[in-house]
């Protein structure tokens, strides 16, 4: 089935509308507060559609994440009892924050550069930095350091490969799709 090649084709010629960046901002904003899907997915195809503009879309990008991150640190600061601990507890991530925590009694403001870097939920560690009163501006400078070097890393990454790239993700975009699938619903049951 090559659902994942029609869904490629539709984000490239997404990726060519004149309202992109703008969903760029804003799907990365959200995914730094609540949204699953990492900007990623939009950024690579919008950096392949024009390659010109990697550098400006990697910075659009992490604008939008540092910001959105902040927005999380004043949930988890302000907000965390009334509205973020019960999603906490009914989506059954306690166990998860848990570990989070101890994370951040270990290692402290690298845990946020980590998170920000890796594709790990940012959105979690951004709340748990809140909550627990980190520093803001540590917080903020590590943010931007992690974020911008993940997504000036895709962006760079994508620009470089080019037009061979581009075909090879083509080749290649169903396989990956079914296996991360694959990946997610063993995920799932490995952790049940």
């Amino acid at each position: 089935m090559k659902i994942f090649s029609a869904l490629y084709d539709w984000t490239l010629r997404w990726a060519e509308h004149k309202f992109a960046p703008r969903m760029l901002a804003l799907l990365t904003f959200a995914e730094s507060v609540f949204f699953p899907i990492p900007p990623d997915v939009l950024l690579a195809p919008m950096v392949l559609a024009k390659p010109h503009r990697a550098w400006s879309l990697a910075a659009l990008t992490t604008i939008s994440s540092v910001i959105g991150g902040a927005v999380g640190y004043a949930l988890g600061y302000f907000m965390f009892e009334p509205w973020i601990e019960p999603i906490i507890i009914e989506t059954g991530y306690q166990a998860k924050f848990d570990k989070i925590m101890t994370w951040f009694t270990e290692w402290g403001v690298w845990v946020v550069f980590i998170a920000g870097f890796t594709p790990v939920p940012y959105k979690l560690f951004t709340v748990t930095a809140g909550l627990l009163q980190m520093a803001f501006l540590p917080f903020l400078l590590v943010s931007a350091v992690g974020r911008g070097m993940r997504f000036f890393l895709v962006a760079g990454l994508i620009k470089l490969g080019g037009d061979a790239m581009e075909k090879k993700l083509r080749q290649w975009v169903d396989v990956l799709g079914w296996l991360v699938v694959g990946l997610i619903i063993l995920a799932y049951f490995l952790t049940r």
